[in-house]
C-alpha cells in the first residue's frame, strides 16, 4: 500500500486553507534559501530540468524578473553540471518515466523540508487538474503575494502572464484537451492511436528536439505555453520554456497531473512499452543516465522499468477516474465513407503497432517564416500518391482500411516558445477561422522551441517537428469531390501573434499518407 497520497490542489478552494499548498510553499521557501551550487536547492532542481544560467540575454537566468530572485552563482563544478543538469526528456518515449522520477525526487526534498519545519511526515505533492469542473484557473495560492503570516509567498511568480498576456492564469479548454486518453498504444499507431503514440517516439537520450508524443503535445505543451504566456514584446513567462519552467512552483503541479493522466491511462488497461531499450533507459546503450539528488546528499539512478507502474512507487492519487470506452475509429470512418456493412463487421483489435509506412503525398516549397498573426503556404500534391488515397477512400473495408493522412510541420525553429500555432486546411480567404472549425487541423504549442533551435551544448539545432492527423478533413474533401486537386492550402494562425522581435520558421510543411502500398 502506498505511503503517500497526492491530492487535488483545488481542495479547500485552492487557497492556503489547503495545507498541502501551505506546506508546499514552506518547502519551496526552504529550498530557495539554499545556494545554486547546492544540489538540494530550488535552483539546482530547476537546472536538472534545463537551464540558461549563463545566457547573455533573456531567457538567461540573470535577466528574469523577480520574484523569484533567481541566482546565477555560485555554480557547481562542471563535472556536477554534466552529471545532473539539463536532463529533461522531451520529444521522446522517455518523457513520462523521466518526469515521474523527477517528481519523486522533488517531492522527497520538499517533504524533508516540511518535516524539518514540524509539518506532516506524509506530505505529498498536490496536482492541478485543469480539466476538473471550475478548476481550469490556477489555484489562488499561486497568485497571492503573501503567505497567511504576511511573509512573501514563494509560490507567487511575476513572469507568469497567462494565455492572454494579462496575468489572468488559466488553461483554455479547448484547444487544451484530454482526447489523447482514447489512445491505446504507447509508441506507434493503430486504429485508435495516431503516430507517434501516447508516450512518444522511440529515441535515445533526448533533451529537446524532434517529434512530440501525443500526451506531451496536448495537454502538456499547451498548458506550459498558456500558463507562462508572453507579453506583446515577445518576452515570455517561466513556464513557457524548459530552460526556465521548473523555476515556477506551478510546474510540478502541472507535471503531477500529467503523471496522474499516465496512471489513469494504465489503470484502463493500456500498456507501456515492453521494448528493452525503453525499459532499461538510454544508459543501457552508453548514453546519459537518469540521476537525481536525494535529501540525504546521495544520488538516485533510475530507469523506466522502475517507473512504469504506480505499484512500483510509494505514492498514489486520491482519485484515478475510469476512462470512458474509446470509439472505434475505423468503424466510424467506414460509416462516414459509406461502407456501412463493413463498419458493422469491425471487431475490437489488440493494440499493436501496425508498422504502416508513410509515403509523401506533398510538400510546400521552401521554409515558411511566421510573422504577425498569420502565414500561409501551398502544399503541392503528387498525382500518383493522391490517386492511392482516393482509391482507398472510394472502396474501404475492414480488410483494406482507408488511408490515414498526416500534416507535418518539420524543423520548426525560433525563439517564441509561448506561441501556439492553429493550423487550417483550405481556409477560405478573408473568412473568420472561428466559423470553420471543420477546417482546423489542430493546434500545436511551441514549448521547447528555443532549446531545440540551439546549436550549442550538444544540441543539433534541428528544431521541433509536429504532426497533425488530417484524416477527417481529407475524408470530408473526398466526399465533396474536392480532394482531386493539385494542391492544398495551409494557413497557420499563431496565438499570440509573433512579434517583430521574435522568430518562428517552419522548415517544411508536408503531407503524408499512411496505409497499404
Amino acid at each position: 500500500m502506498a505511503t503517500y497520497t497526492r491530492s487535488n490542489a483545488w481542495n479547500n478552494g485552492g487557497t492556503f486553507i489547503n495545507t498541502d499548498l501551505l506546506w508546499y510553499a514552506k518547502g519551496v521557501q526552504a529550498m530557495q534559501a539554499l545556494p545554486l551550487d547546492n544540489l538540494n536547492s530550488w535552483w539546482s532542481f530547476a537546472a536538472l530540468h534545463g537551464e540558461y544560467i549563463t545566457d547573455p540575454s533573456f531567457p538567461g537566468w540573470g535577466y528574469l524578473p523577480s520574484p523569484p530572485a533567481t541566482p546565477t552563482t555560485p555554480q557547481p563544478p562542471q563535472s556536477i553540471q554534466d552529471k545532473y543538469w539539463n536532463q529533461c526528456q522531451h520529444q521522446s518515449w522517455y518523457f513520462l518515466p523521466w518526469h515521474r522520477g523527477y517528481l519523486i525526487a522533488l517531492e522527497a526534498q520538499i517533504r524533508a523540508a516540511v518535516k524539518a519545519a514540524g509539518g506532516p511526515s506524509d506530505w505529498a505533492l498536490p496536482y492541478w487538474n485543469y480539466f476538473g469542473t471550475n478548476e481550469s484557473s490556477i489555484p489562488p495560492a499561486f497568485t497571492a503575494t503573501t503567505l497567511p503570516d504576511g511573509s512573501p509567498n514563494p509560490l507567487f511568480v511575476k513572469a507568469r502572464y497567462g494565455p492572454l498576456g494579462n496575468g489572468n492564469i488559466f488553461v483554455p479548454i479547448p484547444p487544451v484537451s484530454q482526447s489523447v486518453m482514447s489512445n491505446d498504444l504507447f509508441t506507434g499507431s493503430d486504429t485508435k492511436t495516431a503516430k507517434p503514440g501516447f508516450g512518444g517516439p522511440k529515441t535515445g537520450f533526448n533533451h529537446g528536439r524532434g517529434l512530440n508524443g501525443n500526451l506531451e503535445s496536448n495537454p502538456h505543451n499547451q498548458v506550459h505555453g498558456a500558463v507562462g504566456g508572453s507579453l506583446p514584446n515577445g518576452t515570455y513567462g517561466l513556464m513557457s520554456d524548459p530552460g526556465i519552467a521548473a523555476l515556477d512552483p506551478i510546474f510540478y503541479l502541472h507535471h503531477c497531473n500529467i503523471d496522474r493522466m499516465w496512471a489513469v491511462w494504465n489503470q484502463a488497461g493500456n500498456k507501456n512499452s515492453t521494448d528493452p531499450a525503453w525499459l532499461n533507459g538510454p544508459a543501457a546503450s552508453g548514453q546519459r543516465e537518469f540521476v537525481m539528488p536525494l535529501p540525504t546528499n546521495s544520488s538516485w539512478v533510475y530507469i523506466p522499468s522502475q517507473m512504469d507502474s504506480l505499484s512500483k512507487v510509494d505514492y498514489t492519487y486520491d482519485t484515478l477516474p475510469a476512462l470512458a470506452p474509446a470509439v472505434n475509429m475505423l468503424s466510424q470512418r467506414l460509416n462516414r465513407l459509406g461502407a456501412v456493412a463493413a463498419a458493422a463487421n469491425v471487431k475490437e483489435e489488440e493494440p499493436v503497432d501496425h508498422g504502416a509506412e508513410e509515403e509523401l503525398l506533398g510538400a510546400n516549397e521552401g521554409a515558411l517564416p511566421i510573422k504577425g498573426a498569420s502565414a500561409a503556404t501551398i502544399v503541392k500534391l503528387a498525382a500518383r500518391v493522391r490517386a492511392k488515397v482516393i482509391a482507398s477512400l472510394a472502396a474501404p473495408s475492414e480488410a483494406a482500411p482507408p488511408d490515414r493522412v498526416y500534416l507535418y510541420l518539420e524543423n520548426v525553429r525560433g525563439t517564441q516558445d509561448a506561441v501556439s500555432l492553429n493550423v487550417y486546411i483550405n481556409l477560405p480567404k478573408g473568412t473568420n477561422p472561428l466559423g470553420h472549425p471543420e477546417l482546423l487541423a489542430g493546434t500545436v504549442g511551441l514549448f521547447g522551441l528555443r532549446l531545440a533551435s540551439r546549436t550549442d551544448k550538444g544540441h543539433s539545432g534541428d528544431g521541433l517537428d509536429f504532426n497533425l492527423e488530417i484524416t477527417d478533413i481529407v475524408d470530408t474533401l473526398h466526399l465533396r469531390n474536392e480532394f482531386n486537386t493539385d494542391s492544398i492550402h495551409v494557413t497557420i494562425l499563431p496565438q499570440p501573434p509573433v512579434p517583430d522581435s521574435g522568430e518562428v520558421t517552419v522548415g517544411r510543411v508536408s503531407i503524408y499518407r499512411e496505409g497499404s502500398k
